[in-house]
This record gives structure tokens, C-alpha cells and sequence, in this order.
């Protein structure tokens, strides 16, 4: 099989992503999202999982470090493995972005990714793309002044496909 052929072997198919909560932890909060690639939302095992590691790596941000204790978690219930991202804004415009990848029939054994250079899939990179719009609505770009409030409460649309 040719480079090219190997690149276009599976076509590409819209995922649903929707908005599944706003989750609060030691006073941070964050806005979980899932994308499905066979079903409604991401397992409950994966979801479950996610906000152990999204409590785990809020435990090891220096202390002192400029954020808001405000981001969002990304939940890929994948199609060859799972993924998840906890990102949080610091120092006004800046997104802290950190990966984590389990087997797709393991949900709950996520490992830690980001030193291996993974980034996102092409619908993680919606879900973060939505989010750097968010954040310019309601905090870079909002007359009415930052606004944490209107961050949290813009999210993806249920039933949003990407």
C-alpha cells in the first residue's frame, strides 16, 4: 500500500461532540465535552477517568502559576484508543494543554502523552478551536470586559457534529 493510499485508507466521518458538563474541582472549573466515534457520548468508565486525571494534573500546577482555575476537558471516546485533554487558560491568552491515551477496550487506563509530542485528532482540534473562540467572545474580545462567567457558560451546541 502506497504512502498516499495508507493516508486516505478510512474515510473521514463527522463525529458528535457535545457540551456534558461543568465540572468543579478545588475551586477550579471546567467544561467537559465528549466526541463519540460510535454512540451518543463517551462511556461513563472514560468520562470517569477523565476527571481523575483532570484532578491529578490540577494537583501538580505550580502554586503561583498566573491562571483562572477555569478550562476545559476534552473526552474522545476514539475509534483505535481514547483520548482526553485537560487545558486551562493562564496568563490572559495562554492554553495549557496536557494528553492522555488509553486503549480503546481499557477507558480508565489513561496514561500521560503530552512528552511524546501528541497534540489532538482532526475533531479534537474542533473542540479546542471552539474553545479559543470562546475565549475571545467572552474575555480577549468582550466590550463588556473579561467575563469567566460567559466563558463557562459558552459551550457546543448538543448534537454538534465535527
Amino acid at each position: 500500500m502506497s504512502l498516499i493510499n495508507a493516508l486516505t485508507a478510512t474515510a473521514y466521518r463527522p463525529r458528535r461532540i457535545s457540551f456534558l458538563e461543568l465540572w468543579e474541582d478545588r475551586g477550579w472549573r471546567m467544561k467537559i465535552s465528549g466526541i463519540a466515534c460510535n454512540g451518543l457520548s463517551p462511556r461513563t468508565e472514560l468520562v470517569q477517568a477523565a476527571k481523575k486525571v483532570a484532578q491529578e494534573r490540577i494537583e501538580q500546577i505550580p502554586v503561583g502559576q498566573d491562571n483562572y482555575k477555569v478550562g476545559f476537558i476534552g473526552v474522545h471516546d476514539g475509534k483505535t484508543s481514547n483520548f482526553v485533554f485537560v487545558d486551562w487558560w493562564a496568563d490572559e491568552n495562554e492554553l495549557h494543554h496536557h494528553v492522555y491515551v488509553s486503549p480503546t477496550d481499557q477507558p480508565a487506563q489513561l496514561t500521560y502523552a503530552t512528552p511524546t509530542g501528541l497534540c489532538a485528532c482532526v475533531w479534537d482540534l474542533s473542540l479546542m478551536a471552539f474553545e479559543r473562540e470562546a475565549w475571545l467572545r467572552t474575555i480577549l474580545q468582550n466590550p463588556s470586559g473579561p467575563d469567566l462567567e460567559a466563558y463557562l457558560s459558552d459551550t457546543m451546541k448538543v448534537n454538534s457534529f465535527c
